[in-house]
């Protein structure tokens, strides 16, 4: 098996040379900002084997979807005998959101080595069939096919009870203009994008440095809420009101707590897509599913035995997606949205994860030459 490197870019247009009957580990990243991705080769089937570094249940596809930041290995077996054509390898974004966009499609070149043809421009060139733009149902069936492997080896270490119960709402909404952030908005507003009603201010002192030191007074507060902090039909017609408050607000920890995140996707503006990426730990998936979350009646459908563990994970747009993750690593993590113009209006909030008893259970101090800000 041959290990391959693939990478999104349009800058210029890359060729995978490959000989038949061989079997090449294709290595995928999203590095794009601003968009989640459709990949496919053409006349190709690839075989999803890992994602965010985690072994996954194998399955054939002909197209995957990864958003940014996340990352997905898979097998792609060349065919035999040599085959009388060139195939591209392209990636197209999905679009789920209203904002504009660009159309345009990265786009690479499949080859096999041709050893008694005297020019490559000769032969056909395939091309793969993409879905829709906005097509939020493959999407949804894309990410349930993901699963860990469960096994005595490579087990699934998913928390059966949790200590701590969240519920965040992700999505845009408007904020007062101030002298501070002035902005020509409409009704003296601009955009902005928030977690449960918060859109994030970041602070002038390392929110890492004020927790180690004991200095958060006028840095951050501890008071980031567990719920919407108003309540409304989150995928339906939206509120009159789409005020956002503002602040530096976290969420404190102690360590070891096992903790069950709901995310929403809430219509106002629009529905949209968001990659959330929790940086520090990675988590399960247990559940996803569209319109407003049910804590009644979707608990029951959670898979709890071998769902699939990742750190960037999209909320579905007009949908939820609930997820699972111990807090076994102290210090200040960031989560946030991975459309990086979100996360420049503020989708993110962090967790303040506590020290627990052991030795290496403590958060170690700052290297004596880190750099004073």
């Amino acid at each position: 098996m041959s290990p391959c490197f693939l990478r999104f870019s349009a800058s210029n247009t890359f060729k995978l040379k490959v000989k038949p009957g061989k079997t090449y580990l294709l290595r995928l990243i999203n590095a794009a900002l601003n968009d989640e991705l459709f990949f496919s080769i053409a006349n190709h089937s690839l075989t999803v084997v890992e994602a965010d570094a985690t072994y996954v249940k194998p399955f054939k596809t002909d197209i995957i979807l990864i958003t940014p930041g996340q990352t997905t290995n898979v097998l792609l077996k060349t065919k035999n005998p040599l085959p009388k054509a060139t195939f591209l390898m392209a990636a197209r974004p999905y679009v789920s959101g209203a904002a504009a966009f660009d159309n345009s499609t990265a786009a690479g070149i499949l080859e096999y080595e041709q050893k008694y043809v005297s020019s490559i421009k000769r032969l056909p060139l395939l091309k793969p069939t993409l879905p829709k733009l906005n097509d939020t149902a493959f999407a949804i069936s894309f990410g349930r096919r993901l699963r860990s492997l469960n096994t005595p080896k490579f087990p699934a270490k998913v928390p059966q009870t949790v200590d701590r119960k969240f519920y965040f709402t992700v999505g845009l909404g408007l904020s007062k203009c101030s002298k501070s952030q002035p902005c020509q908005g409409a009704n003296n507003t601009r955009l902005v994008a928030s977690v449960n009603n918060v859109t994030f201010v970041q602070p002038n002192t390392a929110l890492l440095q004020a927790h180690f030191f004991k200095q958060s007074n006028g840095v951050y507060t501890t008071d980031f809420p567990a719920n919407p902090p108003f309540k409304f039909n989150y995928t339906g017609t939206p509120p009159k009101n789409l005020l956002v408050s503002s602040g530096t607000k976290v969420v404190v920890l102690p360590f070891g707590t096992t903790v069950e995140l709901v995310l929403q996707d809430t219509s106002i503006v629009g529905p949209e897509s968001h990659p959330l990426h929790l940086h520090g730990f990675n988590f399960f998936v247990l559940g996803w599913g569209f319109g407003n979350y049910d804590p009644n009646n979707d608990p029951k459908k959670f898979n709890l035995v071998d769902p699939a563990e990742r750190n960037t994970i999209g909320v579905p747009a007009g949908g939820w997606v609930a997820i699972r993750f111990t807090a076994d690593n102290p210090g200040v993590w960031f989560m946030h949205c991975h459309l990086e113009v979100h996360t420049s209006w503020g989708l993110k909030m962090a967790w303040v994860v506590m020290d627990g008893k052991g030795p290496k259970q403590k958060l170690p101090p700052p290297p004596s030459d880190l750099p004073k800000c």
